[in-house]
């Protein structure tokens, strides 16, 4: 009966997540990385000669920089052996029924036009390299929000473009920075015009289709005074024998009394390597909130940070990092503290079980000039089995006067008497451990909007069938 129930859950998780469709690109390169591959970027796209010269400056940055060895071990990342470019259609569509069919299905089984017309106020749809469908409700549009493609952005919006791009993160600020630099593409442009307040969010969903494929999608987001909103992301791609490479970046700029929030729910296969930059800038007054979902990936490395400059500012991060299978979860977030009375807010659960990993790698830094800040993280981890780890790495360089510090971290095992209550309730082991661990969660899932709490709760009890011995 148990084994019909997984092999049930399994087919579910394959079907709406692990499928691939056959490759129909309108365009892609070879192989590798050279300085012509970077021109043929720029020239399928038509760009200004700034963006030429960027691209090829960011990679003779990336060339030149070591891989990271502080963290774990890329080694088996081979930069030649890796497509960076294909596009799947020659024209972003704006109404579903123009997206070709193959791309049509793939969203269509992720239920991305659902989910558009159910809750959100606009959609952007990336696959491969390029964005294939985008939608912004007309109320919106008339408000004068911006959401559209990087691509729309540098030809229609260049002179706003030019302003943010790379001013946060910088292509000097890390390899796979260097490495977005030069080969991104697509990607979600946002602007908030001043005071105004987008009610349903804005949502990105971004897949990758091929085998030993580079998606390097980059994302600018601009909340202007007095503005709110909040960002959705999701991202998922097909099971293959061999590893894929997923290396974004993510430029927030909250302006003067403006509050922005960002989720990501990420399910990526268990051959991606997921490397990600993402920050943030916090005016007076400003509010930024990250939160995080984490689940898949053969190797995730993301450390949203806020950079809290002006007084008043401040910086949330909420995080959930789930490994199992010898994934190796290494999350966390940074927040830096450069201006009085400014406050931030760390909160970083993980769950490791049959062999995964888990890390919490974390920085909370107050200059000399940010007098009276506070900061608040906590850390806790439940490990389900002995042949699971986990590791907290904080760093906290405290040099204003007046400030608060808190760290908090804790691990866990399943409580036995939690599991014998429910399992005499009824409940089989598994099930019995994923309430357990639903209850632990709990309080970063509700914090999500209600239909991507569903569907992460979902996900969580299909990654534990089959985990639990």
């Amino acid at each position: 009966m148990k084994s019909a129930k997984l092999k049930k859950l399994n087919d579910a998780y394959g079907e709406k997540f692990g499928f691939s469709m056959p490759e129909k690109s309108v365009l892609s390169f070879d192989f590798g990385l050279s300085k012509q591959v970077i021109a043929d970027i720029s020239e399928s796209k038509n760009e200004p000669k700034w963006m030429r010269d960027f691209r090829q400056a960011s990679l003779k940055v990336f060339s030149g920089m070591k891989m990271p060895s502080w963290g774990p071990s890329l080694a088996e990342i081979d930069f030649e052996a890796i497509r960076y470019f294909i596009k799947d259609t020659d024209v972003e569509k704006r109404t579903w029924d123009e997206v070709p069919s193959e791309i049509k299905e793939t969203f269509d089984r992720l239920g991305v036009p659902q989910a558009e017309r159910e809750f959100l106020a606009g959609v952007k749809a990336q696959y491969n390299s390029e964005v294939a469908y985008s939608s912004l409700q007309k109320e919106l549009d008339e408000q004068g929000v911006i959401f559209c493609s990087m691509e729309e952005a540098l030809q229609k919006h260049g002179e706003l473009f030019k302003e943010y791009f790379a001013q946060l993160v910088p292509a000097a600020d890390n390899k796979f920075a260097a490495l977005n630099g030069a080969a991104w593409s697509g990607g979600s442009f946002v602007y908030i015009p001043k005071n105004t307040h987008v009610k349903r969010p804005l949502q990105s969903y971004f897949r990758i289709n091929a085998a030993r494929m580079g998606q390097f999608e980059r994302t600018l987001i601009i909340a202007d005074e007095g503005s709110s909103a909040h960002y959705v992301e999701g991202c998922t791609a097909p099971v293959y024998s061999e590893y894929s490479l997923h290396a974004a970046v993510v430029e927030v700029f909250v302006k003067k009394d403006a509050r922005f929030r960002y989720t990501t729910i990420q399910n990526w296969s268990g051959n991606i390597y997921n490397l990600v930059t993402k920050r943030a800038k916090v005016l007076q007054n400003g509010i930024m909130e990250w939160v995080d979902g984490n689940l898949g990936a053969k190797m995730t490395m993301k450390y949203p940070s806020c950079y809290l400059v002006e007084e008043g500012a401040y910086g949330e991060m909420l995080s959930i990092a789930y490994a199992k299978n010898h994934q190796i979860q290494d999350t966390g977030a940074k927040m830096l503290h450069l201006a009085p009375n400014t406050s931030s807010k760390i909160v970083a659960k993980s769950v490791s079980i049959a062999g995964g990993t888990s890390n919490y790698r974390g920085l909370v830094y107050v200059a000399k000039a940010a007098s009276n800040s506070k900061s608040k993280v906590e850390c806790d981890a439940l490990i389900l089995d002995d042949q699971s780890s986990t590791s907290t790495y904080p760093d906290m360089k405290i040099a204003g006067e007046n400030a608060i510090v808190e760290h908090e971290a804790s691990v866990s095992e399943i409580e036995e008497d939690k599991l014998f209550y429910l399992m005499s309730r009824g409940l089989d082991k598994t099930e019995a451990i994923t309430l357990l661990v639903a209850g632990f969660i709990e309080p970063i899932v509700k914090e999500l909007p209600l239909e991507y709490a569903v569907e992460l709760n979902r996900l969580i009890e299909l990654e534990m069938e089959g985990s639990v011995g």
